[in-house]
């Protein structure tokens, strides 16, 4: 097997018009070497080709970019070599510009007859995608193998954009006709789609492996799909591209560190250096940005990737190289305290999205509203959580979540009543766990109706349920399924509005106001180790950020999860962050507390195209590190501890530990403290 992947690795792009010259024409070793070792970057992923199609190497297989005099893959690839730096070494796959100028009948074509993928027309500016169907499929494996024996000395095969859409093209069209599909229906379609991508994982593995099986292989889409496992067996690893003012948003990397660190894989984030995302010139991230998210990757198990995009002269930028400096230079100092280290739990998240995970696979959805929602509501009130699919092993944790939409069919109810037999508990909210015919499939200790005809309607939860500062009916922003408290303890009432806003009877600017007498419904119930909460609040907060949702989220969840929480941190923010990693092998468990205050900047502009939006763009931008003073900790751990430290400094902390409640204060957090205890 291939060696664990490094900590501060560098994923520098290269994607150059072939319209630019002088490629490389400063590129310089001893500069070159000089600027990734005063970073102290470990691991660059360097070009062989680019989405525009050209190479940058000797190529007999492709062509070189016309702007280029000499074999520029090579001259980077000594260059790190020299000096202890991976390269894995990248290719585009399913964009392939000059493969789609010399051969347009490789392009996929949709169920229209249009040109598919990111340029449509001719006359658009943008990258082509390419059909899998298609003799591309062969071009492709025949220059990784040319890379591969190259270069068989590289630490990695990165391949790129992995998508495939409704393609009917002439070779999309035969395999639909030699499977005996139909191209005039949907589901034929999408099934010719997940036969080209299955095509393509077996091919383009195969082309690597077939000369040197143990040759690290990354196929990159941008997310990992929960729930998908199928693609696994083609993975050495995996790289969790979350580029948080990019369109990922803070909250992406957490959630997807959580459902990958349960399948047992090597794994790292990836985020960049733009203001923005990918090919940016002249953009730079706040260096106490990029500080906080190289914490993060750490703090959730991760290693790091930070993405650059090289000039078109071969010069590395001095202030991206500083910036990157500056967070992997900490990163060097931490990684010790991560490595090996397995996430401690209470809850578990199951995840909506991996039930339906095939059609969210093919669509690359990285974004459902339960699912976002739940995460944000977990991340906020700092509930040690990991997020799983149906597959996954319930039995480690105290309580387990299915937010508003999960479909449980027989293996997973099965699986679930077993779990509760278990002493296990369950949260359930909205449509989860309701069967269209049977109803709610577990005892609630109510009736659990069809929806209510009102939206939105009001809900007034029981004293100590209740956000800290609301005392009457608060809105709800979506419908819920009406309930009918029969042998559980009803968690609060709902209240309808006089009616529903229409053009013969409205109130105001927007909904009516609640009636002054109950519905007769209740919001939720408890019965045994069962909660339940009719309205889809984790959607809700996705859409809204209410936040007197999530405190009667949170005090619903502490409810049903009582005693069982392990960790708790006095004066810890809802924009702060935790996880508990135990390192097993260094007796110790490593406590990570992360804080930064996100801002949304940006709106209308008028851009220049690409993958930034002209219409209005907000950018999730990190600027100020604030310091917090005196946080308590008290963690209920399965062994006595003999130590505490801030780490990496090594300084001790005054702790004590009674009856198996272990309590300290951490006097300043300013962006990420690690707090180890040995036992």
């Amino acid at each position: 097997m291939f060696s664990p992947l490094r900590f501060r690795q560098i994923h520098l792009d290269f994607h150059t018009s072939g319209a630019i010259d002088r490629i490389g024409s400063r590129f310089d070793k001893k500069a070159y070497q000089a600027t990734l070792k005063g970073a102290a970057v470990d691991s660059v992923s360097t070009f062989a080709t680019c989405h525009h199609g050209w190479s940058y190497y000797d190529t007999k297989v492709g062509k070189r970019h016309p702007g280029l005099s000499f074999d520029l893959l090579r001259e980077q690839f000594n260059a790190c070599k020299e000096i202890d730096i991976n390269v894995p070494i990248y290719l585009t796959a399913g964009v392939h510009n000059l493969a789609a100028d010399e051969h347009p009948e490789w392009r996929e074509v949709d169920s229209e007859g249009r040109y598919a993928g990111w340029s449509k027309s001719n006359l658009s500016a943008g990258f082509q995608t390419m059909s899998f169907h298609s003799p591309y499929l062969d071009y492709l494996c025949a220059q990784v193998r040319e890379v591969m024996e190259l270069f068989p000395d590289a630490d990695g095969i990165f391949l790129d954009i992995i998508n495939q859409a409704e393609d009917c093209s002439v070779w999309g069209l035969r395999h639909m006709q030699a499977k005996g599909l139909d191209p005039l229906k949907i589901e034929d379609r999408r099934q010719s789609r997940l036969d080209g991508l299955m095509k393509y994982y077996q091919r383009v593995t195969d082309a690597v492996h077939s000369i040197d099986p143990n040759m690290p292989i990354f196929h990159n889409n941008g997310h990992i799909v929960p729930g998908y496992r199928e693609i696994l067996k083609f993975f050495s690893h995996l790289e969790l591209e979350s580029l948080p003012t990019g369109g990922w948003g803070y909250d992406h990397f957490p959630m997807s560190a959580k459902y990958v660190h349960q399948l047992d894989m090597d794994y790292l984030g990836m985020t960049g250096k733009f203001h923005s995302t990918w090919g940016e010139f002249g953009g730079y991230k706040h260096p106490n940005a990029l500080r906080y998210e190289c914490c993060a990757m750490l703090a959730y198990g991760a290693k790091c990737s930070v993405g650059d995009q090289l000039h078109p002269i071969g010069v590395l930028d001095e202030s991206t190289y500083e910036i990157i400096g500056e967070a992997y230079r900490d990163v060097a100092q931490k990684e010790a305290f991560v490595q090996g280290a397995r996430n401690v739990a209470d809850v578990g998240l199951v995840l909506s999205g991996s039930i339906n995970s095939a059609e969210n696979f093919l669509n690359n959805v990285r974004d459902l509203a339960s699912d976002t929602g739940a995460g944000r509501m977990l991340l906020e009130a700092h509930v040690l959580f990991d997020v799983l699919d149906a597959e996954m092993d319930f039995a480690p944790y105290k309580l387990l979540i299915l937010p508003d939409d999960v479909k449980v069919g027989p293996e997973l109810e099965t699986k679930l009543k077993s779990y509760l037999d278990q002493g296990g508990k369950l949260f359930l909210t909205a449509d989860s766990a309701v069967d269209p015919e049977r109803g709610m499939l577990f005892d609630v200790g109510a009736e659990v109706g069809d929806l209510s005809e009102y939206a939105p309607d009001y809900i007034l939860p029981n004293t100590g349920l209740r956000a800290d500062f609301v005392n009457r009916p608060m809105v709800m922003y979506a419908k819920s399924r009406r309930l009918t408290v029969t042998d559980g303890v009803s968690l609060g009432d709902v209240y309808d509005p006089y009616f529903n806003r229409q053009w013969d009877h409205f109130c105001s600017h927007q909904h009516a106001p609640n009636q002054p007498e109950a519905s007769g419904f209740s919001c939720g119930v408890l019965k045994g180790n069962v909660a339940y909460l009719a309205h889809p609040v984790f959607s809700i907060y996705r859409r809204c950020g209410q936040v007197a949702l999530r405190q009667y989220f949170e005090k619903a969840l502490a409810y049903l999860l009582a005693d069982d929480r392990s960790l708790t941190v006095s004066g810890l923010p809802s924009t702060g962050r935790v996880s508990l990693m135990n390192q097993a092998e260094n007796s110790r468990y490593v406590l990570h507390l992360l804080h930064a205050n996100t801002i949304n900047r940006g709106g209308q502009a008028d851009l220049h195209g690409g993958n930034v939006s002209a219409k209005g763009q907000f950018f999730e931008v990190i600027e100020d590190l604030l310091p917090l003073y005196n946080l308590d900790v008290e963690l209920k751990l399965d062994r006595p501890v003999k130590s505490v430290q801030l780490e990496p400094l090594g300084e001790a902390v005054e702790f004590e530990q009674v009856d198996g409640v272990l309590k300290f204060r951490v006097s300043t957090l300013l962006c990420h403290q690690m707090i180890g205890m040995r036992y």
